[in-house]
């Protein structure tokens, strides 16, 4: 079936059984360039899974993923990322010990090298990626932590810093899983909108409890329960259906 040209990531029929449990069954997803779509759902309803599936780090049992026109069905996860779709939060290099400046140069150097970081190399090698770096540690709003530890750093900016190791490697379509899972409300109006900014020239697709996020951010819903896509549209239309109601049991929830 051929893939509309505006749209980056098309699911057909993807399914996961897990000795004879259907965790994800026949889900259709389509997410338009250029915009943030959510996935969303109570407790068991699959998000994870699925979020898995897209990501390459589960092979589906049946179905088909496309992304940019291309199947990547059955592509591992290094190689999608070298297609520009690219997880954060899980493909990320963030070392503890290591500066906040240190840990986004080695993303740009495996980004230019490939999966080799060689830590071996001198410092007047790696001082190139140096410029780089510090501007995309300016556009996480990390500019003031830049020579501080990993380690040392705040849960909301070490998800900031997650998110700027992810970004130096280039990605077309980014992947969210929970961004802002744990957090307080001031970290979360941060990453929220730093997730605004982000995605300004590129596709989001994040996985996200917080529906107060999902509502302020998001182009597009999918909701999913029992490992099937239940409602899809905006906030204002998936937090109308009866449905979406029952299946967060009650409307405050929904």
């Amino acid at each position: 079936m051929p893939v509309e040209v505006d749209l980056i990531l098309v699911t057909e029929g993807l399914t996961k059984d897990f000795a004879g449990f259907t965790a994800v069954g026949g889900v259709d997803l389509q997410v338009r360039r250029g915009t943030i779509h959510a996935l969303i759902g109570p407790n068991g309803a699959g998000k994870t899974t699925c979020f898995n599936l897209l990501t390459k780090f589960l092979s589906p049992s049946s179905g088909r993923i496309v992304y940019n026109g291309r199947d990547i069905t059955a592509m591992q996860p290094a190689d999608v990322a070298r297609l520009g779709l690219v997880r954060s939060f899980q493909i990320s290099a963030v070392f503890p010990h290591m500066t906040v400046l240190e840990n986004v140069r080695i993303a740009l150097q495996r980004l230019k090298r490939g999966s080799s970081f060689d830590f071996w190399r001198s410092k007047s090698v790696l001082d190139e990626y140096n410029d780089r770096a510090l501007s995309l540690i300016d556009d996480v709003g990390l500019s003031d932590y830049a020579l501080a530890n990993a380690v040392e750093l705040p849960y909301g900016r070490k998800r900031a810093l997650e998110i700027a190791t992810t970004l130096a490697l280039e990605p077309d379509m980014l992947l969210l899983d929970e961004p802002t899972a744990g957090m307080g409300h001031e970290d979360i109006a941060r990453i929220a909108d730093l997730i605004k900014r982000v995605a300004k020239n590129r596709t989001v697709l994040m996985v996200e409890h917080n529906l107060s996020v999902v509502a302020d951010l998001s182009d597009t819903i999918t909701v999913l329960t029992r490992g099937r896509v239940l409602a899809e549209g905006d906030y204002a239309t998936v937090s109308n259906n009866p449905e979406v109601r029952e299946a967060y049991m009650g409307v405050g929830h929904a």
